[in-house]
């Protein structure tokens, strides 16, 4: 588990390195998580020690969220004066995520005319 834990830690900061490096406006855990999506890649599977960790992760995620939670109640004076483009922001970024995925889905589950004949 601690090799595991050292592998998700060590691409989250391959990422920041990465994004101070070269500039790059994401965050460096979300290049981090793309560094450890090509190794897996790589490897064709995820290895047993990994899928334990990250399951055990997944698990306890919940607790994750208290830090930010916290960080909302402290910068809940300034949260309340900004509630309007907080409110459109979040919002508009579900409606859009919900067309996009609308959008996604209905492509892939047209299929080509052969699939499609395939399955009747």
């Amino acid at each position: 588990m601690l090799e595991s834990l050292t592998l998700l830690l060590g691409l989250q900061l391959a990422g920041e390195v990465l994004v101070r490096l070269l500039g790059l406006p994401l965050p460096g855990p979300v290049v981090g998580m793309v560094l450890l999506f090509l190794v897996l890649a790589a490897l064709g599977r995820v290895p047993a020690p990994l899928e334990q960790t990250a399951r055990g992760l997944l698990q306890h995620l919940s607790l994750l969220f208290v830090p930010a939670g916290v960080g909302v109640i402290s910068y809940l004076p300034l949260v309340a004066s900004e509630w309007l483009p907080i409110g459109v922001a979040l919002v508009g970024s579900t409606l859009i995520t919900i067309a996009v995925t609308g959008l996604i889905m209905s492509r892939l589950g047209r299929g080509t005319e052969e699939e499609r004949a395939d399955d009747r």
